[in-house]
């Protein structure tokens, strides 16, 4: 069976070398979380000591990492590079949310050695990762498509080629810049409904029988109802991370963001409050809070 090096345990990670074992692949993992790593040897993975050491050793190499800043570093440093230590033929399979330029340039650079460099970001969050049927959204060579399909099919359900380098991650930042302005009109709507007299729970159940019915409101719904924003399906600190590579993004491509702005300055403002690690339906909290300190200064 081929080996699979995971580097990045958190809370995709850990699910996607989950179930890596399951399907009976031979999985190296490394994180600087010691506690994550040990959870994955008891599994029955393989712990590495550094990156490039499982860069080495393995056929196919997973990232699930939380920056862009991270992968560069990760990849291409000139000491510890995980590609100058991938061998001719191998595969590096990103499933971090990455900035296209970069994920552009790894490709062009893993070409010229000979290791197949492919974007392959996730939606469906831990749960997705956990249960192995994560959507996966792929860019690439889609000549050795083939050769990774097995690996992706181990965790991932939903599995999309869309075309060549980047274009796995144009999706993703795309899907998350809708994802992020839903939760946020939605957090408007129902203040609004409710200082009009009508609770969310019932404006919630209505949207979702009408037009207005959307998936985040299954995925991120509940902790808004609840208010359970310590509940982390997807963290307002990466979703502001992600809004921001979509911005960039767009105005590469001479595109005004004048829609998502808002959004763009709620999460920011969610982040710069210190809200960053809990849930991006804590943008709801932002607004809530603003109201508050509206309404004492009339």
């Amino acid at each position: 069976m081929a080996t699979v090096g995971v580097i990045g345990c958190g809370l995709m990670g850990s699910g996607i070398a989950k179930n890596l074992l399951k399907n009976n692949y031979d999985v190296f993992v490394y994180d600087i979380n010691e506690d994550a790593v040990r959870n994955l040897v008891n599994h029955g993975a393989v712990a590495a000591s550094k990156p490039e050491e499982l860069a080495s050793q393995v056929d196919y190499l997973i990232l699930s990492l939380t920056s862009p800043e991270l992968v560069k570093e990760i990849v291409l440093n000139e000491d510890r590079g995980v590609l100058y230590r991938m061998n001719q033929g191998k595969f590096i399979l990103d499933m971090s949310t990455n900035d296209v330029n970069l994920t552009r340039q790894i490709h062009e650079m893993a070409q010229a050695r000979g290791v197949e460099f492919y974007d392959c970001p996730l939606s469906g969050g831990p749960d997705g990762a956990n249960n192995g049927t994560l959507t996966i959204m792929i860019g690439g060579n889609e000549e050795k498509l083939d050769e990774i399909l097995p690996v992706l099919k181990a965790i991932g359900k939903h599995i999309e080629y869309l075309g060549e380098s980047g274009a796995g991650q144009t999706v993703k930042l795309c899907h998350n810049m809708v994802v992020a302005g839903v939760i946020s009109l939605v957090s408007e709507a129902f203040l609004t409904g409710e200082k009009a007299g009508v609770s969310k729970e019932k404006l919630a159940s209505i949207l979702q029988k009408g037009s207005g019915q959307t998936r985040a409101m299954d995925v991120f719904g509940v902790n808004i109802l609840d208010q359970s924003f310590g509940n982390v399906k997807f963290s307002l600190a990466n979703m502001t991370k992600d809004i921001h590579l979509y911005r960039n993004l767009a105005e590469d491509h001479q595109v005004s963001t004048l829609v998502s702005e808002m959004t763009h300055q709620l999460f920011t403002l969610g982040r710069n409050k210190g809200k960053g690690n809990l849930d991006s339906s804590a943008v709801y909290e932002v607004l809530a809070e603003m109201m508050e300190k509206s309404l004492i200064h009339e």
